[in-house]
């Protein structure tokens, strides 16, 4: 009999999450698993990326909770007034403050979720694919019935954010933690020391062959700029970095250098990073190119691939751009340092402009040092297989 897997994320939107998902289920046998996939939303570029054996469910209950969990309280109170509801705002109420007076965010999703039903599916296998996301580490922890509970902790726990005392009683309730990097793992059990026994690190599938074969597809790249090309893939979000990028740029144009910059990816910051382009007067340099379901084209035919994010759990991007033997500049967030040797296949540089301008500069006019990282870029091995055997591990 096949064995009952649940995966849980948000959406399905094209970022380094919902990649290195898909990722697993490509190197996931299908004759051996019956795996479901259950989405709080149904949209993003990557729904259609679903393997087809994979059940596609969307949580019923979330339309109910969502305005609750995104609107200040203060409209949540306003609502239940409106309609009356004084029973569920007199304990909404209480909640909040409970959790606001004990800093523990628990009690206020207890409330929440009070009446979100259980999930009558019982699994083998139930996987918070998105840690740490509150709504979703706490509906498999107490609405889903496995044997196993796992929470994969993709983000830096130290800029994201998380509720220490919901997610101490949170992970009493998991088997396994999973961390995408050894210095994410460090850092959640600075914060979470209960769960050191069961977190171990876990790293991302990266499927070197097919990143190299679809980065073969035939595509025009701003084929008539005879300069320089530089190359970015993220989320337009401050945590990116991107704002960063358009300030080096601006430095390189100011001084004469022939170099354009791309930025794949969507987001909500890109109105505000469209006005900072024209103000820096980069219209004509600066593209934000939106989100890509193949990057890899792009990430091929440039120059130089830059990093700027300012933080990371596991920079998925970073690791497809050693894959295609780029020179890479990055910044110096989670798990960076065990992508990059510093100085030999690539350069890490503090998180602010001067750095980032100072070693991209030295690139841009130095062809034999873009020659030697991406030389040594191509004698490193990505191998994966040994996460491969830790997946059919846990799993069985």
């Amino acid at each position: 009999m096949k064995k009952k897997i649940l995966f849980m994320v948000s959406s399905m939107n094209v970022g380094g999450v919902e990649k290195s998902l898909l990722s697993l289920f490509a190197d996931i046998p299908k004759n051996k698993y019956d795996i479901t996939l259950m989405l709080l939303e149904k949209k993003g570029g990557f729904i259609d990326n679903i393997p087809g054996w994979v059940k596609v469910e969307v949580a019923p209950w979330f339309n109910d909770v969502q305005p609750i969990i995104m609107q200040p309280p203060q409209q949540t109170v306003r609502g239940y007034l409106t309609k009356k509801r004084f029973i569920k705002l007199m304990y909404f109420i209480y909640a909040y403050f409970i959790s606001k007076y004990f800093n523990n965010r628990h009690y206020y999703y207890r409330s929440v979720l009070k009446n979100v039903p259980n999930n009558l599916t019982k699994y083998d296998i139930a996987i918070s694919y998105q840690g740490p996301t509150d709504i979703i580490d706490y509906y498999i922890a107490y609405k889903v019935t496995a044997s196993k509970k796992i929470s994969w902790v993709h983000f830096d726990v130290n800029k994201h954010q998380i509720n220490k005392k919901l997610y101490k009683r949170l992970y009493r309730n998991y088997t396994n933690i999973f961390a995408v990097s050894q210095q994410a793992k460090e850092i959640l059990i600075e914060k979470i020391p209960s769960i050191s026994k069961k977190t171990e690190v876990f790293f991302n599938i990266i499927p070197k062959d097919l990143i190299i074969e679809m980065s073969k597809i035939p595509m025009e790249f701003d084929d008539g700029f005879k300069g320089l090309k530089i190359t970015t893939v993220g989320r337009l979000a401050k945590e990116k970095g991107q704002d960063l990028a358009i300030k080096v740029l601006s430095r390189l144009r100011s001084e004469g250098y022939n170099v354009r910059w791309y930025c794949i990816g969507e987001g909500n910051e890109r109105k505000e990073y469209e006005l900072l382009i024209q103000d820096y007067g980069l219209k004509s340099d600066f593209f934000l190119l939106g989100a890509k379901l193949n990057p890899y084209p792009y990430i091929l035919q440039s120059d130089i691939y830059v990093q700027t994010s300012r933080h990371e759990g596991y920079c998925l991007t970073l690791a497809e751009a050693k894959c295609l033997n780029k020179p890479i500049v990055t910044t110096n967030f989670t798990g960076a340092y065990e992508q990059i040797m510093d100085g030999y296949n690539g350069f890490i540089v503090n998180c602010h402009e001067e750095d980032l301008y100072i070693k991209i500069k030295k690139l841009i006019v130095n062809k034999s040092e873009r020659d030697r990282l991406g030389g040594n870029l191509l004698n490193d091995s990505i191998n994966t297989i040994d996460e491969n055997q830790k997946v059919y591990h846990y799993f069985e």
